[in-house]
């Protein structure tokens, strides 16, 4: 179960305390797409989304968009956000996380994911022990099938929270 925890949980992207993050030795952030930066039937990242994303390489963040999307939707984001991005990452897989963070020439611990999905984006970056983010998701509206994701993590969340390990909504760093 601890693998579905996250070490830090904001409420949204917005939310997080990058500054303490680079106090943390982080230098690259892989951004879950879909009902993380945007919902899924966005087409474009919004002005509040482009400008964080500007204020984050300034810090010197590296910035990946990190999706189980295909390419042709995380492309269009990522060059709208002037980014890099890993479509089809079929998350919680480890192979493109190990993939990505050797490209990039990164140690695990100056890498963090931010993503909505416990099954996904948290188990998954816990697995190759990188810093792990969860926001909460953005819209209701999911893709088919994610229902029964959702599902699961509910159950997940539950168990969790009966061991105090979790709780929606309790934030933290």
């Amino acid at each position: 179960m601890e693998r579905y925890v996250p070490d830090i949980y904001q409420k949204n992207i917005h939310s997080i305390n990058y500054d303490s993050l680079v106090s943390r030795g982080i230098k690259c952030l892989l951004f879950d797409l879909d009902n993380t930066i945007a919902p899924i039937d966005s087409k474009l990242p919004t002005k509040e989304v482009k400008r964080l994303f500007h204020i984050l390489k300034k810090k010197g963040f590296k910035i990946v968009l990190f999706s189980n999307s295909p390419k042709t939707r995380v492309k269009r984001f990522a060059d709208a956000l002037n980014v890099e991005s890993c479509s089809n990452a079929k998350k919680p897989s480890p192979d493109k996380f190990l993939s990505v963070i050797k490209v990039l020439g990164y140690n695990f611990s100056e890498v963090a994911i931010i993503g909505d999905s416990m099954i996904d984006d948290i188990a998954g970056g816990n697995g190759v022990g990188i810093t792990t983010i969860l926001v909460n998701r953005l819209a209701r509206k999911e893709y088919p099938f994610a229902w029964l994701k959702r599902k699961y993590e509910k159950r997940v969340v539950k168990k969790l929270r009966n061991k105090d390990l979790f709780t929606r909504g309790r934030y933290y760093e």
